[in-house]
């Protein structure tokens, strides 16, 4: 038994411990996407309706591959984190935890299979 005030006990640690840190991480992932979309649609929107053979050599260029690869990424990481509060406000127990596993399965999925796909088309 530990004789700690309550106050003492959550200074710091929010009330599910971790949400200034994943507060943190929700801003990180928006101003990355408020400067990698722009990006994305202007380097993608110039190769969009090519035939395959220049839409191989586009993406086989650094620029569009990365560009690519890094909006994929911190889109679904992002979604990932939105989802996990909304479902964390809305649902309870064990229906919680299993939306929260399916959603970050999903978005690490589509993570991988995204990048599978960039990668097959840049070599």
């Amino acid at each position: 038994m530990a004789y700690l005030t309550d106050r003492k006990r959550a200074e710091g640690l929010g009330s599910s411990k971790t949400g200034t840190e994943h507060f943190w991480h929700m801003q990180v992932s928006a101003v990355a996407l408020a400067i990698l979309v722009p990006v994305f649609i202007f380097t993608f929107g110039g190769i969009l309706g090519a035939p395959y053979p220049e839409v191989l050599e586009y993406f086989g260029r650094p620029f569009p591959a990365i560009v690519t690869g890094l909006t994929l990424f911190v889109s679904f990481i992002h979604f990932k984190n939105g989802a996990q509060v909304a479902i964390e406000d809305y649902a309870h127990g064990l229906t919680r935890k299993a939306l929260i596993i399916g959603v970050t399965c999903l978005c690490y999925a589509c993570i991988a299979v995204g990048l599978f796909a960039l990668v097959r088309l840049a070599l």
